[in-house]
């Protein structure tokens, strides 16, 4: 069962998206989102840059993931380089890689990188996805990883610079399905999600990321078109129906931001704020979230 470390830094074949106004409302409805260029499809949210990458990166996880291990997949940290906005009528092409394998005491993270351009080769975003396989050993470490975006304790320990409630609908995740296009069943069947060791069904991952972003947005009072760096680590599941609770911290956008892009993405042109979101359990589900804006 070991990784295919033959298949690090193999990009796979492009793949080609066109970005449909209705495709990004119906994102935008199924992630709750309150800000009208989002919900009317004008705009895309940031998290919906993982809709044009989500088949490519799942064919460079598939490349190097042993199938007996795919479901002990659970998805540890997500991390965009926004370029330029998401608008109707785009047309995008995106590849991605598996890049690097870790091994650490309870599993093995495998990084992958994908990139998003446009037809003539302007990049568009950039993100990297570390996917984390509960109680996979024996690996050894090869290849590179994600750059870092940890809170500094520092940070977390000054005063908030706000916070925002949302609540989680008991449909959210058939509702966040399909334009998503995320169907794993950890989301939709429940005695498949207990079968694997879940209480029940969670949320998508990145559903209660794009949650994150909306509160991020809102309490940075910030245009989402001047978002450049995006980036969290998931922590705990959040079940369908709870409340959850971000927290906002003002926070360098330099030093840990603008590691291993290569991109002068996060290069502390503007603003940035660490944050963290938990849930009524008082559970953090979200941790180490960083948001950077370049300046208007």
């Amino acid at each position: 069962m070991s990784f295919n470390l033959e298949a690090l830094g193999v990009w796979t074949e492009p793949k080609h998206f066109t970005v449909e106004r209705e495709r990004v409302a119906a994102y935008a409805a199924a992630t709750n989102d309150p800000i009208a260029e989002h919900r009317s499809g004008e705009l895309a949210p940031p998290v919906f840059a993982v809709v044009p990458a989500f088949e490519s990166s799942a064919e460079a996880v598939l490349a190097a993931a042993p199938p007996e291990l795919l479901m002990m997949l659970v998805h540890g940290e997500q991390d965009f380089r926004y370029h330029r906005p998401l608008t109707p009528g785009m047309e995008l092409v995106t590849r991605s890689a598996p890049l690097g394998v870790r091994q650490t005491s309870a599993g093995v993270v495998l990084a992958v990188k994908s990139e998003t351009r446009t037809p003539d080769g302007d990049l568009v975003n950039e993100q990297w996805m570390s996917t984390f396989f509960r109680g996979a050993q024996g690996e050894q470490n090869a290849g590179e990883q994600a750059p870092g975006h940890a809170l500094e304790e520092s940070v977390r320990a000054a005063d908030p610079v706000g916070e925002a409630k949302q609540h989680v609908d008991s449909d959210q995740t058939a509702r966040y399905a399909e334009p998503s296009g995320d169907h794993n069943p950890i989301h939709l069947d429940p005695d498949f999600a207990r079968a694997v060791g879940l209480p029940g069904i969670i949320n998508h991952g990145l559903c209660t990321m794009a949650f994150a972003s909306h509160a991020v947005l809102g309490l940075a009072e910030a245009d989402p078109r001047n978002l450049e760096r995006l980036a969290v680590r998931f922590a705990k599941p959040v079940l369908p129906g709870q409340d959850i609770r971000t927290r906002m911290w003002a926070a360098e956008s330099g030093s840990e931001s603008s590691s291993g892009s290569g991109s002068g993405s996060g290069s502390g042109s503007g603003s940035g704020f660490g944050f963290e979101t938990s849930s009524d359990a008082d559970l953090v589900v979200i941790k180490d979230g960083l948001a950077v804006f370049r300046r208007a």
